[in-house]
């Protein structure tokens, strides 16, 4: 947290020379307003002016231009005008040039203060010291899940309302067995984040698997809740889809389970989902429609992914690593993603259907594909200057063998 209280205070500098700078000129300043004051000779000019102006009006009577009665007039608008520029004002005197010196300090202490206040409120203070545990456990020579989840359990007490404390807790308590703490994790969310569909849908789900897959008043009133705010919510409707599984209404299960495939993004959950399908279909005693499919979910390449020596160490390991196929001619979107971490490098992947990111472009329709390899500290999807990528022009598409793999070294740099 030290360099982040650096970066604070040299913001402040700036802010706090601003507050002092008017103070630098008040002597210099003050000097010139009380000179003008007493060399002010604006009066004496009208009176002047009054004079010349009241002589050519005479000259004007005298001449016969204009009668007694427009004299009289004129030199009582003149008088008038001149008593409005001459009138005495009273001005106050000048205040001494230290004066106000001491509301400086104060003010200074007050900005420091509510901007600390404020960075402690609303900063990401929080969320510094949540990666920097992560990066700890992860350079540890002994790190490891247990140490991990001690570190963010002790954050939990400390800073309690932080939504992504208990966001790494939750799964790391419901893939290890322990549902009340899964539980308890979710409900703080809740609490923190709002009743919004995402965490509605999981804790339907927990509750569902802990009543032995049976729709509980409990689990149904979150089914309603989460449904009445999304109508498309793919793990409510996975989990709608076993439910009719389980009690034989195969064509509910499908009807749920392609609800939920058309609205879910991760390719794995996606991928099992129409295996439900295909075992429905099969219980129904129909050709499953994706039978096709799934002897094309053969199709692919496989893909051993490694970073240049040279360019270890040019990017943390938490770093995302995106490895994309996509057609030779470019026109379609990218027809297989994984995603991965600099950390898990080198690694061997396989792209095939399971990885498509839309039905209408899939690297089983294609028998050439590119290889695209970039390492983003940024996470961002799109590429951006300084990532680091290595690709690979016309790889065949085939069945995948564990014998044969297409190499990618990632080697340059985006510019």
């Amino acid at each position: 947290m030290t360099p982040v209280w650096i970066a604070i205070a040299l913001l402040l500098i700036p802010a706090l020379w601003l507050l002092v700078a008017p103070m630098r000129g008040a002597r210099t300043l003050r000097d010139q307003l009380e000179t003008f004051e007493a060399n002010d000779t604006t009066a004496e000019q009208n009176v002047a002016i009054f004079q010349r102006r009241l002589a050519s009006l005479e000259v004007a009577r005298d001449r016969g231009d204009i009668d007694d009665a427009r004299y009289q007039e004129d030199r009582l608008e003149l008088e008038r005008s001149l008593l409005e520029d001459t009138v005495v004002e009273t001005r106050r005197p000048l205040k001494s040039a230290s004066a106000g010196r001491l509301m400086v300090p104060l003010v200074m202490v007050a900005v420091v203060g509510a901007s600390t206040f404020w960075y402690q409120q609303y900063g990401a203070e929080g969320d510094l010291t949540l990666y920097a545990i992560q990066q700890e456990v992860r350079q540890h020579p002994e790190g490891s899940l247990s140490m991990f989840t001690e570190r963010m359990e002790a954050e939990a007490e400390r800073q309690p309302n932080n939504p992504n404390v208990w966001s790494a807790l939750f799964p790391i308590y419901r893939d290890t067995g322990q549902t009340d703490k899964a539980v308890d994790a979710l409900e703080r969310l809740l609490d923190i984040d709002g009743r919004i569909p995402p965490l509605l849908a999981q804790m339907a789900q927990l509750q569902f698997f802990l009543a032995e897959r049976q729709l509980t008043p409990e689990v149904q009133a979150l089914v309603d809740e989460t449904l009445a705010l999304d109508p498309r919510q793919p793990t409510v409707l996975g989990l709608l889809g076993i439910h009719a599984f389980d009690s034989g209404d195969y064509e509910t299960a499908i009807d749920r389970w392609r609800r939920a495939v058309a609205n879910i993004e991760n390719p794995e959950t996606a991928a099992s989902l129409r295996d439900g399908i295909r075992v429905a279909q099969e219980r129904m005693g129909v050709v499953p429609e994706n039978a096709d499919a799934a002897a094309a979910q053969s199709q692919g390449i496989r893909v051993n992914v490694s970073l240049d020596a040279e360019l270890e160490g040019s990017v943390s390991d938490d770093a995302t690593v995106f490895v994309t196929a996509r057609d030779m001619d470019g026109e379609l979107p990218p027809l297989a993603v994984i995603r991965a971490q600099v950390a898990e490098l080198p690694m061997t992947v396989v792209l095939d259907d399971t990885a498509a990111m839309s039905a209408d472009a899939q690297i089983s329709q294609v028998r050439e594909a590119r290889l695209m390899v970039r390492v983003s500290p940024s996470g961002q999807a799109t590429p951006q200057p300084g990532d680091l990528f290595g690709d690979l022009e016309s790889v065949t598409v085939g069945p995948i063998s564990d014998d044969e793999a297409a190499e990618v070294v990632i080697n340059r740099v985006f510019e």
